[in-house]
């Protein structure tokens, strides 16, 4: 094997090692490590707004709205909905289904926050989106939305 051969396959096996295990100070390794934990462990230190949230947020009970609408809807529909009334749908520790991962199936604290498997550990506001803004709510809130479902911005209006 020539040189150059030798160098572009080390450099290909250190770019994979990367990738898969990630590598400080790139944000890969931070993205991998988090992982989704679900509401209920942010209960354990964040009380008030977790009930707050539970008795006044339409995201806590995001799901029954695919119940109701299920019927009409064919497999990638569905899954569609999923991405937004849901928590972590398409990601790695995120919602699967109903019934693999059934503390994330509503819209719940990480669904704005991200995952927070680190912010759990650490307890450090810096490991979790603590300041959310409209362009956050504006994933799932789009043009599109607004107009089917006449959304209100709650992000100052007591979700939590």
């Amino acid at each position: 094997m020539n040189k150059q051969k030798v160098i572009k396959t080390v450099v290909l096996i250190i770019c994979t090692l990367i990738l898969l295990i990630g590598w400080s100070g790139t944000g890969i390794s931070e993205d991998i490590q988090k992982e989704y934990v679900g509401s209920e462990v942010c209960k354990d230190c964040h009380e008030d707004q977790y009930d707050t949230f539970q008795k006044y947020s339409k995201k806590a009970k995001s799901f029954n709205s695919i119940q109701v609408m299920k019927k009409g809807l064919n497999e990638t529909e569905l899954k569609t909905c999923f991405q937004c009334h849901t928590t972590g749908y398409g990601q790695a520790t995120g919602f699967r289904s109903e019934h693999e991962t059934p503390h994330l199936k509503n819209a719940g604290c990480e669904a704005c926050h991200g995952p927070g498997s680190i912010h759990v550990d650490s307890e450090d506001p810096e490991d979790i989106k603590g300041e959310l803004s409209i362009a956050d709510c504006e994933a799932c809130h789009n043009s599109e939305r607004v107009e089917a479902f006449k959304f209100k911005p709650m992000i100052f209006g007591g979700a939590h």
